[in-house]
């Protein structure tokens, strides 16, 4: 029998289970081998443990999951290309020139949405000045426009000499003949995803507990009203220790003036935010009185430069109507947060509900770096992220310029008018985590999309951020990438900074209730700030908006074979759980995850094995799955065809862990260095056509 004849056999075999009765895309040999007569015929032999095929009875020729699957992909995608996510340094940062984009000052013409669609067929287009081309690694429509980039979407996986996911003209085949099928998304309908609050349960009556601390009165909560805060003004409770917040207004809040002579920093902080401004450097002068100890580390080059390049109109805007309100909104803060805030601190649940007005405080006291003990790692609070906005002054990128177009923004808009919605911050920590070689669970459903973003097309789902284990990772420094650009659109994230510990593996943090005020455009060195956006999210009957993000950090990655060692299968596995999960909620009343290449970028990432991890943990958790590749068809296609083998066959989370250990074991340690030339997909496609294959030795469970 030729080397070929297996080949052929298997591309046979695929393409009947994927598309019965289709022969026609496979050249049949005249002499094939012939059939093994003991092949499964239900799912009972795949649960009862991974059986995989002899390492010299597999072809090693095959590199990608297009080798095994080329009949089947060759109908969905016009082309085989690899799109490598961006490898983005959370800090990197480098200077894009002269500020672009519009000021917050003046808003900009709103922007259409992308429509939801069941499924968006590649439609072939004509060629015309308005068709993408590249620019570096960026596509732009505008011959004349420095980037065209969009949202997300618009970035990744983009990199010299590769396509981007284009809607092409005539798109063939193999055979040179059109394709029909070429999709955009796959999977279920997305009328099978559950969203809230249609699929949300009742909520209990909001009311403090030993675990969940609520700073406003529940009594006089209302649909359109703005909270009060709890207790009132005249019962303040100060409070000092390691359990909770140490808020600027305290009374233990003391600034050295002299050798032996210690001031009120909050009396400090009143006198210099209540002098008018005319510059950045008065800004800056306010913020040294109550910081002296900062003033040779500290520099405020990004606020002098955004602040030059406002028109005389605008910075008549800025200097007499917006700072000065953002002063006053932070220095109410003993009348809006009068109960201490408690710290969400590690290995314990624990939440935290505040109205938007108290959370707008907090930020505006951010703005102006008045939180006390947290300028330096070497505090109480050197496990916690950064909160104080210092390190946003600094430096002269261009995405400094649009980041401080986006939270000014927000300041503008609260100030203006103030918001009079509920946040609910909670860290949810699990004690008891699956047995992963043993689930009996099976795959929950699919739909995955090359376009959208996981904020606008996933409303209404558990929305995961790629989150650093400090979440906001870069929010206030020079970070740009997908955590730190959700905190930027969705400012009240950042108050979690202030209160959050950093996670542990079996840890992640839930905020429930933000509200997004701001469009953009752009990745990393590419975004811009894109103008307002009106949040029309409904709310829930604690008046929150029905917006749930979820962040989970996963681990970096230095060495591309790490991440296979099944102990760091686990820990993703656990940490993606961790996520999902929702101890007491009936899976009725569950959302589907809207996620994607979660921990894919700098933290060195597969994306194919993380997509495989999502799935299992979205299956444990019993949710479904929304997955979005941002551009990438290849990856699209992929995840797809691996879903749709893994449910057909009906295996079990245990069954595919099994596989992916054994993947370790037979793959990746016999590889010494780079990456293994048998792919995982190419490995999982032959273990479910060839289950009937004797397997080696068995791998004892961990």
């Amino acid at each position: 029998m030729s080397d070929r004849e297996p080949l052929r056999k298997r591309q046979k075999l695929e393409c009947e289970s994927l598309h019965p009765g289709r022969t026609d895309d496979v050249e049949i040999p005249q002499k094939t081998a012939p059939a093994c007569s003991d092949r499964p015929e239900d799912s009972s032999k795949l649960q009862r443990g991974p059986q995989v095929p002899a390492r010299d009875s597999r072809c090693k020729s095959f590199r990608t999951l297009h080798d095994w699957l080329k009949p089947a992909v060759t109908q969905k995608s016009s082309h085989h290309h690899h799109h490598p996510e961006p490898e983005e340094s959370e800090e990197s940062s480098r200077n894009q020139g002269s500020p672009g984009g519009t000021d917050p000052f003046t808003v900009p013409p709103p922007t259409t949405a992308a429509s939801d669609g069941e499924e968006i067929p590649l439609t072939s287009e004509k060629k015309s000045a308005n068709e993408p081309r590249r620019t570096g690694s960026v596509l732009v429509s505008d011959p004349d426009a420095n980037t065209g980039t969009r949202k997300i979407t618009d970035f990744f996986t983009k990199a010299p000499g590769k396509v981007a996911c284009r809607r092409p003209a005539s798109p063939a085949g193999a055979d040179g003949k059109p394709l029909i099928g070429n999709v955009a998304r796959l999977g279920v309908s997305l009328s099978d995803l559950r969203r809230a609050p249609a699929c949300s349960g009742p909520l209990p009556a909001l009311k403090p507990t030993d675990s969940h601390t609520v700073m406003i009165r529940t009594d006089l909560l209302q649909s359109g009203g703005v909270p009060e805060p709890y207790p009132s003004p005249d019962e303040l409770r100060d409070c000092w220790d390691d359990a909770h917040v140490k808020m600027p207004f305290s009374k233990h809040s003391l600034f050295p003036m002299e050798r032996t002579t210690l001031q009120s920093r909050w009396d400090l902080i009143n006198k210099a935010l209540s002098v008018p401004f005319s510059s950045s450097h008065d800004v800056k002068d306010a913020i040294l009185t109550y910081n002296a100890g900062q003033a040779k580390r500290w520099n405020f080059t990004a606020l002098h430069m955004y602040c030059k390049s406002l028109q005389a109109s605008e910075s008549q805007k800025m200097f007499v109507e917006l700072l000065p309100a953002m002063a006053q909104l932070a220095l109410r803060a003993p009348k809006l947060l009068t109960q201490p805030i408690p710290l969400l601190r590690t290995q314990r649940c624990g939440s935290i509900t505040l109205s938007q007005e108290q959370v707008s405080c907090l930020l505006a006291n951010a703005f102006f770096c008045t939180f006390p003990r947290r300028n330096s790692r070497r505090t109480e609070f050197s496990n916690y992220p950064d909160i104080n906005f210092s390190r946003l002054f600094e430096g002269s990128s261009q995405r400094k310029q649009e980041k401080l177009k986006t939270l000014l923004w927000y300041f503008k808009r609260i100030t203006q008018r103030r918001p009079n919605g509920l946040i609910t911050y909670t860290r949810q920590c699990l004690q008891s985590l699956p047995s992963w070689s043993s689930s009996e669970k099976q795959f929950s459903k699919l739909h995955i999309s090359c376009d959208g973003t996981i904020e606008d097309q996933g409303y209404g789902m558990l929305q995961v951020d790629f989150a650093n284990r400090f979440v906001g990772g870069g929010v206030t420094g020079s970070g740009l990438v997908q955590e730190e650009i959700r905190f930027l659109i969705n400012p009240e994230l950042i108050a979690a900074r202030l209160f959050t510990e950093a996670l542990d593996d079996n840890e992640c943090l839930i905020i429930t209730g933000t509200e997004q005020f701001s469009r953009y455009s752009g990745y990393s060195d590419t975004y811009r700030w894109d103008g307002n956006h009106n949040d029309q999210t409904l709310r829930d009957e604690w008046q929150r908006k029905c917006t749930e993000i979820v962040a989970i950090d996963a681990l970096h990655y230095r060495n591309f074979l790490d991440q296979f060692h099944p102990e760091n299968m686990k820990r993703e596995l656990n940490k993606a759980y961790c996520g999902f999960v929702r101890p007491g909620v009936q899976t009725e009343n569950l959302s589907a995850v809207a996620t994607g290449n979660w921990g894919c970028g700098a933290f060195g990432g597969d994306k194919r094995l993380k997509a495989v991890l999502q799935m299992m943990a979205a299956a444990e958790a019993e949710r479904d799955l929304m997955y979005f590749t941002f551009i990438d068809t290849d990856l699209l296609t992929d995840v797809h065809h691996i879903h749709t083998l893994i449910t057909q066959s009906h295996a079990t989370v245990g069954y595919v862990f099994g596989l992916l250990r054994q993947y370790y074991e037979r793959v990746c340690k016999e590889t010494t260095r780079g990456k293994p030339q048998e792919t995982l997909y190419g490995f999982l496609v032959g273990c479910f056509l060839y289950s009937d294959v004797t397997v080696c030795a068995s791998i004892k469970p961990f």
